[in-house]
């Protein structure tokens, strides 16, 4: 490994990650209510809202790829999005499928 590339991995390394603490925020917020669960469940969506196919004239001529992974949170909203689903169905009883 040369001295450069050497370098930059310890710095990448020490670097601290200000985004941690909203991570662990958000893995660790428990759902223990049925409106709030319903709440989270329809503000996150199932998918990227954001991927298309741009048509003209019936044919595709530009495709818009899913941009959520862009997002720091994209994985713990998700998780939060399963946890409430979760709780819906196995706590509360309900038909998820509404949701999905």
């Amino acid at each position: 490994m040369s001295k450069l590339s050497s370098s930059l991995h310890q710095r990448t390394r020490t670097c601290p990650d200000l985004l941690q603490p909203m991570r662990y925020w958000l893995n660790q917020m428990n759902v223990c209510d049925r409106s709030t669960a319903h709440t989270i469940a329809s503000l996150i969506p199932a998918q990227c809202p954001f991927e298309r196919d741009v048509k003209l004239f019936g044919h595709s001529i530009a495709h818009i790829p899913p941009l959520c992974k862009l997002n720091p949170f994209y994985d713990e909203f998700v998780g939060l999005r399963f946890r409430s689903l979760c709780y819906l169905a196995d706590e509360c009883g309900e038909d998820i499928s509404a949701y999905i």
